[in-house]
């Protein structure tokens, strides 16, 4: 398991930094560029016009390597479907935003209700194929718990509010891109070291793909950024983040290893009920919060550094806790 997940991170990485040179200049003749928004910080504005839709850039090294391992680790399957149907969803409201420029891409409700399509699908598939509970590792305890008829319910809960927080942590260079590829990590360490039990190892291959599918991507959308990953690349990393948290039961953990999307999240809902509630008055300069620390003039690149380092120190907290749980 350790050398195929290895094996899967270098194919990844190889073919997503073999893509961007020749994807990047593709979508700037197509003039797939980002439209930037214009009660933004002002740093912003010299970036309209860079590539957006990016996310296939990782999103080909990773379909491959895991294409290569699936017949060996059939158990990526469920992960590899949400995570592309998603990206799927993402580049049609991409394309119809930035191609055919119709400003608000996919309606609200049909991008939610492909949504729930696909993640009913997904919830199908790993049940009734895979054979995976529903059941979730909780803190301190050394039995997975089984949620009962609130395990469905919850699992959709999971899914969209995931993919909600990737796509709202898109939003500087390389911040997506960093947090998740050590989600990535995380995974890959879990699964190949049993310590979520043995169901779902099969994870850590995909989840090395991502990790290197993602440190390639870093080569190009870092500060500053060549090229975004747009809806295309944030949704699928959601959909990822949320189908291997299903595949090891640790979807309660995901409010410690995703803290970043959950806080992004409760910031734009915070904003807009508190917004509402007084007739204009605000919480934070801007929502999501990493565009509140760039009005208080934080840097890009502090903002990533520091949002990054928070999900490093989350996630070894997750480890310890699973430790603990294991020897419980």
């Amino acid at each position: 398991m350790i050398r195929d997940s290895i094996l899967a991170a270098l194919i990844s990485f190889g073919v997503s930094a073999a893509a961007g040179p020749f994807v990047i200049p593709a979508l700037r003749r197509l003039k797939i560029g980002q439209t930037v928004r214009a009660d933004g910080p002002e740093t912003h504005l010299k970036k309209s016009g860079t590539p957006t839709m990016g996310g296939v850039i990782f999103l080909l090294g990773i379909a491959l390597a895991s294409f290569i391992f699936i017949g060996k680790h059939s158990g990526i399957t469920p992960v590899l479907f949400l995570t592309v149907s998603f990206g799927v969803i993402g580049f049609i409201d991409d394309f119809i935003k930035v191609v055919l420029k119709r400003s608000t891409g996919l309606l609200a409700w049909q991008k939610f209700v492909l949504q729930l399509l696909v993640t009913a699908a997904f919830a199908w598939f790993l049940v009734r194929f895979e054979g995976i509970s529903l059941d979730m590792a909780v803190p301190f305890c050394d039995k997975l718990v089984d949620p009962g008829w609130l395990g469905l319910p919850l699992l959709f809960f999971v899914v969209l509010g995931t993919d909600t927080g990737s796509n709202f942590t898109d939003g500087l260079d390389g911040l997506c891109s960093s947090v998740t590829a050590v989600i990535a990590a995380f995974f890959a360490i879990v699964a190949v070291t049993g310590l979520c039990g043995n169901e779902g190892a099969d994870a850590a291959i995909l989840s090395a793909a991502v990790l290197g599918g993602l440190l390639a991507f870093l080569l190009f959308n870092s500060y500053p950024a060549k090229v975004f990953m747009g809806d295309t690349g944030s949704l699928a990393l959601g959909g990822f983040v949320a189908a291997t948290a299903y595949m090891l039961h640790l979807q309660l953990f995901l409010l410690l290893i995703a803290v970043i999307y959950v806080i992004e999240v409760l910031s734009v809902m915070l904003q807009v009920s508190f917004f509402k509630l007084t007739h204009g008055k605000r919480i934070f300069k801007m929502a999501p919060i990493h565009h509140h620390f760039e009005k208080c003039g934080w840097s890009e690149s502090r903002v990533v550094t520091v949002f990054t380092v928070i999900t490093i120190l989350a996630c070894l907290l997750a480890v310890l806790i699973l430790g603990g749980n294991a020897g419980a």
